[in-house]
């Protein structure tokens, strides 16, 4: 869709700029964002040989350590030579005067991207085939040794979900602007009751369907896009949140609860949980329901940034506004699986 009058880029200015830094480069630029999403503004760039993506960070007041291109970029370019499926990258600008904020350019990989993790209109056998190719790219991710793609230092090792905790609550506080007792509820609950096991791997931070390119006609993923995100931390923290969608109403949020899985060809959580754990020799996985709450809890916070930020007119996707009103189901959601967690 066009980009807002907000968010405009001076096309020619960035022409030049990319001329002078890209091998092959050649304009003449055209640009169109895309739709969808709600964090970093994305352009495809397009020109007489390729095309590219540009993604930078928003206008406006951002919180702390919020959309950070600059990370995102550094953990693409990093898995490049591995397993996993990521994007060619080209260039990190930190000047904000080529493009409004700072941006990074990578490949454009053409392929689909599937919003709906029911995924219609497709054939049982693909669905499945679709969703075994996505726990793949997971598995894949987190065998990755950070130190040996240069990230030792992409993270702090250790105390993951209760710095994680204490960040999203900070940032729920610092943009609430109702209350919600259930997510009172879980700020105080989730801390005192984190699994004491550690382990660390790179996480994605928001791994999901809609984050990944797949083949235009092979159930293969392309590309995992959208590591804003990413950090070292707990493997099971991007397991978890992955399967989300089997706790969530299609109502609630692009779930598949209460669907026939069976029907559709998609396995069952506990399916997709044995396929993982098969990929990265995991044994039993415990306190599966604090995992849960702490990322729906998680979930919640960044929807009321996302809602804060549509309020002050800042926001970069259509239904940011619409955010707002999920909130309080969600945490209501987190905290049935609060109440469910074994003691720790």
């Amino acid at each position: 869709m066009p980009s807002a009058p907000s968010i405009d880029i001076d096309i020619a200015a960035l022409d030049g700029y990319l001329g002078r830094r890209i091998d092959g480069y050649r304009g003449p630029l055209s640009l169109e964002k895309f739709h969808g999403g709600q964090s970093n503004p994305t352009y495809r760039l397009g020109t007489p040989a390729r095309d590219y993506v540009l993604r930078r960070k928003p206008p406006g007041a951002l919180l702390p350590s919020a959309h950070a291109v600059d990370r995102e970029f550094r953990v693409i370019s990093a898995l490049a030579a591995t397993g996993v499926p990521v994007p060619r990258t080209y260039l990190y600008c930190a000047d904000e005067g080529v493009a409004g904020t700072p941006f990074f350019v990578m490949e454009y990989v053409a392929g689909r991207v599937f919003y709906d993790p029911r995924l219609p209109g497709l054939e049982p056998g693909e669905r499945g085939a679709i969703y075994e190719s996505m726990n793949a790219a997971l598995a894949a991710l987190h065998r990755v040794d950070p130190a040996a793609v240069g990230l030792s230092d992409y993270g702090r090792p250790g105390n993951y979900f209760a710095r994680q905790i204490a960040r999203w609550s900070k940032q729920y506080r610092a943009v609430e602007s109702r209350t919600i007792p259930a997510m009172d509820r879980l700020i105080d609950w989730l801390p005192a009751h984190v699994p004491p096991e550690e382990e660390t791997a790179i996480v994605h931070g928001d791994f999901r369907l809609d984050n990944m390119i797949f083949h235009a006609s092979e159930p293969r993923v392309l590309a995992i896009i959208d590591w804003e995100l990413s950090t070292l931390g707990h493997p099971l923290a991007d397991l978890s949140y992955n399967c989300l969608a089997w706790h969530f109403t299609p109502e609630l949020f692009r779930g598949l609860a209460g669907c026939d899985l069976g029907a559709l060809g998609i396995p069952s959580e506990a399916a997709y949980i044995a396929a993982y754990r098969a990929r990265t020799g995991r044994g039993d996985i415990e306190h599966w329901s604090f995992y849960l709450a702490y990322n729906i809890f998680r979930l919640a916070a960044i929807l009321e940034g996302v809602w804060a930020r549509a309020r002050a007119g800042n926001a970069v996707g259509g239904e940011a506004l619409t955010m707002g009103a999920k909130v309080e189901p969600l945490a209501k959601l987190a905290w049935e699986q609060a109440r469910k967690a074994r003691p720790t």
